[in-house]
């Protein structure tokens, strides 16, 4: 009898301590959830401000080759650039650094997607109009919307095979490729025009 009730004992016990780890079990793993919310959330934070970093040295970049740069006088286009440079060096003491986690074949996909764009780069000064088309055929196959042109979709089926994030960047780098290419255009029309109106003039 005194056997059968330390026995009981004894299963109570276990049954407690079986309870009592479930419980710790379930609440570590709700602090786990929380916590990954929060990392993510953090990475998202930090991935916002590289992009940040890349829009406020790309503005800069802009101000300084602006028009309305080469229509002031020399003395305050010196004075501007100084600002500019102090803006540039100050943004560029930031260091954000998000990594990504590829496996061997997204890494492959994002070096051969990375090639593609940068043989692209290195022609624009042979041919500015076609390396736009190009790029935007690029930018096509990354985005969701109804593309304007073609697609191209050997670049598609590469950049499918990248991380989430690494697509992201890709479409992010093409659109201010783009947005640089439309700017230099801009500027190119009014030099032309400029030059016109004064041979008129002359």
């Amino acid at each position: 009898m005194a056997q059968a009730r330390i026995s009981a004992k004894a299963s109570e016990g276990r049954f407690y301590r079986s309870t009592s780890m479930a419980d710790r079990s379930s609440r570590l793993l709700e602090n786990l959830d929380q916590l990954e919310l929060r990392v993510e959330a953090f990475r998202d934070a930090a991935s916002a401000m590289e992009q940040e970093k890349e829009i406020l040295l790309e503005m800069i970049h802009n101000i300084q080759n602006s028009q309305d740069m080469r229509h002031i006088s020399e003395g305050e286009r010196e004075e501007l650039n100084l600002t500019a440079n102090r803006l540039m060096g100050r943004t560029l003491t930031v260091e954000v650094s998000v990594e990504t986690i590829r496996n061997a074949q997204q890494q492959e996909s994002l070096l051969h997607a990375t090639k593609m764009i940068d043989e692209i780069v290195n022609k624009l000064l042979d041919d500015l109009e076609d390396a736009k088309m190009r790029l935007m055929s690029l930018y096509g196959a990354c985005t969701s919307d109804v593309p304007a042109g073609p697609i191209d979709q050997k670049f598609q089926s590469v950049v499918i095979g990248c991380a989430i994030e690494d697509q992201k960047k890709i479409k992010r780098r093409l659109e201010t490729l783009l947005r640089n290419l439309e700017n230099s255009e801009k500027s190119i029309t009014l030099l032309e025009h400029q030059k016109s109106s004064s041979a008129v003039l002359q």
